[in-house]
């Protein structure tokens, strides 16, 4: 599977609804980044209820 921004192999890929995207590294940690400065994200643990105890 290729990556979805370039035509580099693909690192990562992940399914929902049976439609599977894949994205290699670069792009990946790209996204990543995106998604760190995204405001919707404060407060996000909260809402999941998420247990980092273990």
């Amino acid at each position: 599977m290729e990556c979805h921004y370039c035509d580099r192999g693909a690192d990562i890929t992940v399914e929902k609804e049976g439609v599977q995207v894949g994205v290699c590294e670069e792009h990946f940690r790209e996204q990543m980044e995106e998604l760190s400065d995204a405001d919707w994200l404060n407060g996000l643990d909260d809402e999941l209820d998420i247990d980092r105890s273990e």
